[in-house]
């Protein structure tokens, strides 16, 4: 099993120069007005969940800024306790036909913050 893994689209972020986590993904189609209402309630109530669960990297400042294109990437050996979740953004995207891979790495690059279920790269 690869130590890392990363729901990420097919889209590339203007602040990091790589494609789009799966937060960020869901996000961008909710803003364009994609979602239905009731999809909308699914990701935030979802969403919610992560921002209580999982640690918050210190780089993210109020207005989720990112000036070092940090990327972030699951850790998979803890990964099972947010799969749940993170199935429902996943469902979400398939949904609306909104392509995203997932990725299985051991090398994620220079790691600038870690904790039990992530790590945060650049």
């Amino acid at each position: 099993m690869k130590k890392y893994m990363r729901i990420q689209g097919r889209e590339i972020a203007y602040k990091t120069g790589k494609p789009v986590g799966l937060f960020v993904l869901n996000w961008r189609k909710i803003r364009d007005g994609i979602y239905s209402d009731e999809d909308v309630g699914l990701y935030d109530e979802t969403h919610k969940w992560f921002l209580e669960f999982l640690p918050e990297p210190p780089f993210y400042g109020d207005d989720n800024d990112n000036p070092r294109g940090v990327v972030t990437y699951f850790k998979t050996e803890n990964y099972e306790a947010m799969r749940e979740k993170s199935e429902i953004l996943m469902g979400l995207l398939d949904k609306y036909k909104i392509p995203y891979d997932i990725v299985f790495t051991d090398y994620v690059g220079e790691i600038i913050y870690e904790d039990e279920y992530q790590a945060a790269v650049i």
